[in-house]
């Protein structure tokens, strides 16, 4: 299966991800052409939204926060994360379910 927000670049695990702060609550809401949608509940001041964006991911993927970081888009709502732990992804992973 294809993921267009999902890579490999060496040891990492990049993502591409498009954040909305402020929102009622943290979740997946989905993928949007080539990023998968992340509401997050912080607001975008003082980095706040991108500490609870590398929590909400290295939650999701099951590793260490330090191990997870935003490469691109620090004050952008578009974002690449990476991991360096991941050694595969899931779509079950980041709670995206696909139809066959």
């Amino acid at each position: 299966m294809v993921r267009p927000w999902c890579s490999r670049h060496g040891d990492r695990l990049r993502i591409s991800v498009h954040v909305q702060p402020n929102a009622s609550r943290t979740e997946i809401s989905g993928v949007l052409e080539s990023a998968i949608k992340i509401r997050l509940h912080a607001p975008p001041v003082d980095g706040k939204a991108n500490e609870a964006l590398v929590n909400f991911i290295a939650e999701q993927l099951n590793v260490a926060k330090r191990d997870v970081s935003v490469s691109h888009g620090h004050s952008s709502r578009q974002k690449i994360i990476k991991d360096r732990k991941s050694t595969r992804l899931n779509s079950s992973h980041l709670g995206i379910s696909y139809a066959v």
